[in-house]
């Protein structure tokens, strides 16, 4: 069975967690406690190199904003280029997506928006809700295509070519 190293990457409170255990156990975590997320992000932050390290070790990403939170749709943008960064090539396997889709009489930001910056990117977007389970099953098979149909080159090789995603 082989093993699929992905890494969810996005500001805090837009649903890392809770799209990662709705599809590990099925179940969405009601419960938030900013307080504790804002001392992990601290404590990341104080070792950025951390970071860089789940990065470089990850096979695919999934790089999530709220699509009821305007800023942390901004914040995915330096994300994505610390990936490219530090994989040093352009194309890597990532799904873009806007998380809380449940919420959306609060969106702030719209589905143009979101497939745009990823038809730019050249990766797949959808929207999802870890409370409603909406496309959070189809959010890590989607990834997981992508690592089967661009498996990153192997640490050894040095060329920085990549496969195209589209």
């Amino acid at each position: 069975m082989r093993e699929y190293k992905v890494v969810v990457l996005g500001s805090g409170g837009v649903g890392k967690s809770a799209l990662t255990v709705q599809f590990v156990t099925g179940t969405f975590i009601e419960k938030y406690d900013p307080t504790i997320e804002d001392f992990y992000r601290k404590e990341i932050e104080q070792f950025a190199s951390m970071r860089d390290l789940y990065i470089r070790n990850g096979q695919g990403f999934i790089l999530v904003y709220s699509l009821v939170n305007q800023q942390s749709f901004q914040d995915i943008k330096p994300m994505r280029d610390q990936i490219i960064r530090v994989k040093r090539y352009q194309q890597v396997p990532v799904v873009l997506v806007g998380n809380k889709v449940d919420l959306e009489g609060e969106r702030e930001v719209s589905p143009s928006e979101g497939q745009a910056l990823a038809e730019d990117w050249g990766c797949p977007f959808m929207e999802t809700s870890a409370k409603s389970k909406t496309m959070v099953d189809e959010l890590f098979t989607e990834i997981v295509r992508q690592m089967d149909f661009c498996p990153l080159p192997d640490r050894s090789d040095t060329c920085c070519s990549a496969c195209s995603l589209q």
